[in-house]
């Protein structure tokens, strides 16, 4: 007698890994570009004469005009999908790049880094909810391959200024124009894919969100309004490195600007690897236990950056960053969890957050370096992680 066939995975349920890859090599893209910003900090700094209170309301506007549109693009496209929006955030950074390049003032600079923001706040919220879309039931493994390609981008975004920008000058800054080119193209793709597939599977998957059990208003209240502390403690501190790191390096070791980008690329490499694995760690362990394991994980590691020689520095810093990073892919699966009609929205949501976070960090602790030095901001930011106790009142939504 044969057995009883088990029943087919539905197609709603299966991983389109292509698709996934896709919007991760559109991540990378997009956060190559949008790197040079702060990579190029030092030659921005020398060319027009910027206090660190001007390089701070840089990051300010690039990172604010993100932050503050990138929830209201989110909640759009869950109720009118988009398909071709991320090609459209692509020519804007690519814009942005092209006048940066020009800029021979302060206010110039300003307009190109909100032209760049605006690009990424149109990028990551659709582009984050079609890999939720693409991931079937691996949500942590979609997520963080799709982090993992804007942390890549990330990571070279130094090197490219190391040995493109600094040599050539700020003109060459336009070169980059062209990887936005490739994005668009890139990512004219994807939005193929969802006219002739996703949008059914973009359906299907409402249908069954909604015939679910909601959680109740209260724990889904709960949930955001503690990610929202924990995202304060992360990224505050992680844009002091993003930033300032070079600066620090430069001031407290004497090391040159090209010596000094290296040491970032090392940092935002150790960040990828963080986020390439917190994802898949969280399918398998459930997200709470990775959030709360890397925000409070890196604390004695901060307390110890300060006071240490350089290499066992940039050691304890890359170590720092890796932990760290591990928690944001299972913080938007976490939340979107909570509110699974909304991923878009939600995904808008927390990457609005952690930009407009890093604005307001990057704007005072800039300030604060002005005033107190850099070497004294890092002290003060060894403690932010002490925020991470609150992970342990974090409630368990179904994983």
């Amino acid at each position: 007698m044969s057995a009883t066939p088990e029943p087919a995975q539905s197609p709603v349920d299966s991983t389109v890994v292509q698709v996934i890859l896709a919007v991760a090599l559109g991540h990378f893209l997009n956060d190559l570009m949008q790197s040079l910003i702060p990579a190029a900090y030092p030659l921005l700094k020398s060319n027009l004469a910027l206090n660190f209170s001007q390089v701070g309301l840089i990051t300010f506007v690039f990172q604010g005009t993100a932050s503050v549109l990138q929830p209201l693009v989110g909640l759009y496209t869950d109720r009118r999908p988009l398909p071709y929006a991320m090609s459209a955030g692509m020519a804007s950074t690519g814009i942005g790049l092209v006048l940066l390049s020009r800029a021979d003032s302060f206010g110039l600079v300003l307009m190109a880094v909100a032209c760049i923001g605006l690009g990424s706040s149109i990028f990551h919220p659709e582009a984050s909810r079609i890999a939720r879309l693409a991931a079937g039931m691996r949500p942590g493994f979609a997520q963080s391959l799709f982090q993992v390609g804007g942390n890549a981008g990330s990571a070279l975004g130094p090197l490219a200024a190391a040995f493109v920008v600094m040599q050539r000058g700020q003109l060459s800054i336009e070169w980059f124009a062209a990887v936005a080119l490739a994005g668009m193209a890139l990512l004219w793709g994807v939005g193929r894919w969802y006219v002739a597939v996703g949008a059914a599977r973009a359906h299907a998957r409402k249908s069954r969100a909604r015939s679910a059990t909601p959680l109740p208003a209260t724990t889904v209240r709960l949930g955001i309004i503690l990610l929202i502390l924990l995202m304060l403690s992360k990224f505050v501190y992680s844009v002091s490195l993003s930033s300032y790191f070079t600066f620090y390096l430069i001031e407290q070791y004497g090391l040159s600007v090209g010596q000094s980008q290296l040491c970032l690329f090392i940092f935002l490499a150790s960040v990828a690897v963080g986020t390439i694995i917190g994802g898949p760690i969280g399918d398998r362990i459930g997200r709470r236990r990775v959030i709360l394991w890397s925000i409070l994980g890196i604390l004695p590691l901060t307390l110890m950056v300060p006071w240490l020689p350089l290499v066992p520095s940039v050691i304890a810093v890359s170590l720092a960053g890796l932990i760290l990073a591990s928690a944001f892919p299972a913080m938007v699966v976490y939340a979107q969890d909570l509110m699974p009609q909304s991923t878009g929205m939600v995904a808008g949501l927390l990457f609005g957050l952690a930009f407009g976070i890093a604005a307001l960090g990057a704007a005072g602790l800039g300030v604060l370096a002005d005033h107190w030095g850099i070497v004294t901001v890092y002290r003060i930011c060894a403690f932010l992680p002490l925020l991470g106790l609150v992970a342990f009142l974090l409630p368990n939504p179904r994983d």
